[in-house]
């Protein structure tokens, strides 16, 4: 069989969209079939550059650029984006009526001119992954008014991505309710498809942080990496960095870009604190040696969020088996999952008396429970396959 994949993020970025949709693609490609990965550039000079990657055929298409740009640029380039992408896709020698799915991952909500035409054409039915629920979680989180012009151009576009899609799959059950509310055509299902994340391949000899080389070594640190913006809500962080400053066996690592590391930056400038430090976003192939270094990983998601999501740095911590310390937003599925799977310590409660009770829980725990990093590594493996993903998306599919 052979797919066509429609994403704005694909590797060299760094996002955990990009890695997911690597693997992705490479675990198609491990079952038998062939596959297409459509996306956008702004790096490239030429309409469109075809590359193969591991035997993934990778179509860069020219557009502007989307990524770390103020708001409104972004909305106008990705308002751009599938123009620009369907015109140079006819420049290409791409044949697109030979497709016998297309998948196509969100965000962004702005690709559905593109999966609808190859769609089309190849007489196909399109899988639409959906991994954050825009505009909704901006409106939660107050990025964008609910009444506002921009919300009711964004639902269009949303309803728009929605209506091209056969089956949308949602990774986690506590999202299912939203689409019973929303108007879906008669043919699109919805379904739970679950995160997915395959075993690193990488030299756990090399990271480019060396802690032992700064001022958290000797120290159990608790690890954040990803991205940091408005959908986080990490600043609860630096409030239990200074409450723990004075135990010297915590430090805090943030790893990673976005629109709030200015403001935490200046937060622990403001706090004096020296039990945190932040660095750039580092290559997916060191992780896995960041993370042997590291004993918890941190996630955090803003308290106003009423859809749900299962982030892409909670899976990479299973996989290296770092026990988990986090904070999320309520009825939010990964309370369940960490507290049922004893996997670490979770809280619905944005309380920072909370968290210094949940670090002091989960160092004791890690401590007298040998078995917690294995239990890690066993749920991602079992939960978060991406065979098990490739082989439901290829069933729906054909």
């Amino acid at each position: 069989m052979k797919f066509a994949i429609i994403t704005d993020s694909f590797p060299p970025l760094r996002n955990s969209g990009a890695i997911q949709i690597r693997d992705l693609s490479l675990e198609f490609v491990r079952q038998g079939h062939k596959v297409v990965v459509i996306t956008p550039s702004s790096e490239i000079n030429n309409p469109f550059t075809i590359e193969d990657v591991n035997n993934v055929q990778v179509v860069r298409l020219k557009s502007l650029k989307t990524k770390d740009i103020s708001y409104i640029r972004r909305v106008i380039a990705e308002c751009m984006m599938p123009f620009a992408m369907i015109f140079n896709l006819k420049r290409s020698c791409v044949t697109v009526n030979e497709f016998d799915g297309v998948i196509t991952y969100a965000p962004s909500i702005f690709l559905g001119l593109v999966a609808k035409k190859i769609k089309r054409y190849s007489k196909c039915k399109n899988y639409l992954i959906i991994r954050d629920i825009f505009p909704q979680w901006a409106v939660d989180v107050g990025v964008i008014r609910r009444n506002g012009a921009p919300y009711y151009f964004f639902k269009l576009v949303e309803k728009y991505l929605y209506s091209t899609a056969n089956i949308i799959g949602v990774q986690t059950p506590a999202n299912l309710p939203y689409f019973r509310k929303e108007t879906l055509n008669d043919v699109t299902t919805v379904e739970v498809l679950q995160n997915w994340l395959s075993k690193q391949e990488s030299n756990k000899n090399y990271s480019s942080i060396v802690i032992n080389d700064t001022k958290l070594n000797g120290r159990s640190i608790f690890v954040y990496a990803g991205n940091m913006g408005d959908a986080q809500g990490l600043d609860i962080f630096i409030d239990l960095a200074e409450r723990v400053s004075n135990n010297n066996s915590i430090g805090f690592l943030f790893v990673g870009r976005g629109r709030a590391v200015k403001q935490l930056k200046a937060d622990v400038e403001k706090k004096s604190l020296n039990n945190i430090l932040f660095y750039d976003e580092i290559n997916s192939n060191e992780i896995p040696a960041l993370y042997e270094q590291c004993s918890f990983g941190i996630i955090s998601l803003d308290r106003r969020h009423k859809t749900h999501n299962i982030p892409g740095k909670f899976l990479s911590y299973l996989n290296s088996g770092l026990p988990i310390l986090a904070v999320v937003n309520k009825n939010n599925d990964m309370e369940g999952i960490i507290n049922e799977n004893k996997i670490g310590c979770v809280t619905t409660n944005h309380s920072v008396d909370v968290l210094v009770k949940l670090v002091n829980e989960l160092m004791e725990n890690s401590l007298n429970d040998d078995s917690m990093k294995d239990r890690c590594r066993e749920l991602s493996k079992g939960l978060f396959s991406t065979e098990v993903a490739v082989k439901q998306i290829v069933n729906v599919l054909v």
